[in-house]
This record gives structure tokens, sequence and C-alpha cells, in this order.
């Protein structure tokens, strides 16, 4: 006879009910033959019937709704790992992502820019808001501390400002990329309907038909890898090939990393950097 498969939701729930001080919830103190929440404390917490809850940690009643899962983790005050990892066990994949805005990066994050020295590179938000570069990236691409917060936008540098236009050698289809990009970004993090969104999109069309034809193409592109070719004033025309990389755990953020495409567009990238030393 076969054996049965293992309910690891079931134990996973368990485990983390079991964790839980009753007291911290307001629930009777006393004596328990068992610690943490009971059953019942749990599904009152979350909302659903206990006879619901009770099928779930022994296996029965088929998969649950994402809307009782989340009520589960709400109740269970799972972290957002945990709520992810709960998914995973009910429902075999991922929930769908939670948009959430960004002020800016850990001063963890902010040592790795920092640690490549000579590669520019910086941390953009769904909304492609910059909210971290190194001293590389603000002397080859922009210097984002002289800007107001709200100007950090790389969507708003590239369809209003004329200085921006000018530094990117091919801005037709470096316009088109990134607009695809985007749009693909804010799907990703959950945040097509979000009112930033929303008003971002509404603004850039109101100031750029140019955005605004790209934006009813519809195009989505991955935004994966490529070359950039910038014009600097100091150091000419620069080939800079671009890697982005996602957060681990932070799906609204995202890194783009910068590298000279050939030794010689290493060697300009170099000068121009020592000649900015103190700078």
């Amino acid at each position: 006879m076969a054996s049965k498969a293992p309910n690891q939701l079931g134990t996973y729930l368990r485990d983390r009910r079991i964790r839980l001080d009753p007291a911290a919830f307001g629930f009777g103190g006393g004596r328990r033959r068992t610690p943490g929440l009971r059953r019942e404390e749990v599904a009152s917490r979350a909302n659903i019937s206990p006879t619901w809850y009770t099928w779930l940690e022994q296996g029965r009643g088929g998969a649950p709704s994402a809307d009782v899962l989340d009520r589960i983790a709400k109740g269970l005050m799972l972290t957002e790992p945990e709520r992810e990892h709960l998914y995973m066990l009910g429902l075999g994949r991922l929930p769908e992502a939670r948009y959430q805005p960004v002020d800016g990066i850990t001063p963890r994050l902010q040592r790795v820019l920092d640690g490549m020295a000579l590669s520019p590179a910086i941390i953009k938000t769904a909304m492609w808001d910059v909210v971290g570069w190194n001293r590389a990236a603000a002397i080859l691409l922009t210097d984002y501390a002289k800007l107001p917060r709200e100007g950090r936008n790389i969507l708003r540098l590239m369809f209003g400002s004329d200085h921006v236009r000018a530094r990117n050698k091919d801005w037709d289809s470096i316009a088109r990329f990134v607009v695809g990009a985007f749009r693909a970004d804010v799907a990703r993090a959950g945040a097509n309907n979000s009112a930033e969104a929303t008003k971002l999109v509404a603004e850039l069309c109101r100031v750029s038909a140019e955005f605004e034809a790209l934006w009813q193409d519809n195009d989505v592109v991955a935004h994966g890898e490529g070359v950039k070719r910038i014009h600097h004033p100091d150091a000419g025309l620069l080939a800079m090939e671009f890697s982005s990389f996602a957060v681990e755990g932070r799906p609204e953020l995202g890194m783009i990393i910068y590298n000279p495409a050939s030794l010689d567009d290493a060697d300009r990238l170099c000068a121009l950097l020592d000649t900015r030393k103190g700078g």
C-alpha cells in the first residue's frame, strides 16, 4: 500500500501557530496542553471557519484560495518570505506582487554600489526612480544628487531633458526600449493600476508626444542587457555594456551595471574617473 504524501502545508501552519504567544494576541492565559495559539484562535484572527482551518492543517478540503492564504498569513503574522513559502506550499506558486513605493536603499546596498568603483551602477524602482547610484554613475550618467527627488526619474529625464537626449547617441531606439522595459517592470511589481504608475504615465503623455506614441504601441521588453552609447563632454563617445539584476527579496528594485564595451572605452572611462577624483 502506497504511503500518503506528507502534508507540508499543514505541518508549516502548525509550526507557525505553536510559535505564537497567546497573551500577545489578547487570548486567555492559564495552562494549555500545547504551546502557541489554538486552531480556532488562528481561524478567528484570519476570519475563516475553524473547521476549514482545521482541515487545512489535516490536509483535507482541497487547495485553499489566495484570499484564504492571505488571511492566514495575516493572522499568523507571517513575514513576506514566510507568506511566499505559504503560497508555494498551498498553491504551488508565488503570490501576486504587491507594489510598495520606495524612498531609498539600505546602507549595505549602497556599499555594494560603492564597491564597483570602475563600473557605473544605479538602483531603480519599478517606477524607474533612481534611488541609489555610485560615484562612477554620477560622473558618466547623471549627478542624481543635484536633482530634486522627483527629477531622478529615468523616464522624466529621457523625455523631458534636452541634455539627456543629447547624451544618448541612439535616443530613438533607447527610448523605445526604456518604455517597453518600464511597462514590464510595473506589471512584474504589481503596480499596473497603482496611483503612482497612472499619474506618471499621464504626466509623460501630457509633456511628450513621443512617449505617448510609444506607450500606445504596447511593446514589452525584458530589461536584461545591451549596449548604450553615451556622448560625454570630456571623454567623447563611450560604448557601455549594461546588465540588469533583480534585488533579492525586493521585486520593486532593479540594479543596472555598466561596463566599457572595449579596451579603448575602458581606458577613456578610467581617465575620466581619474580626472574627477576629489570632485
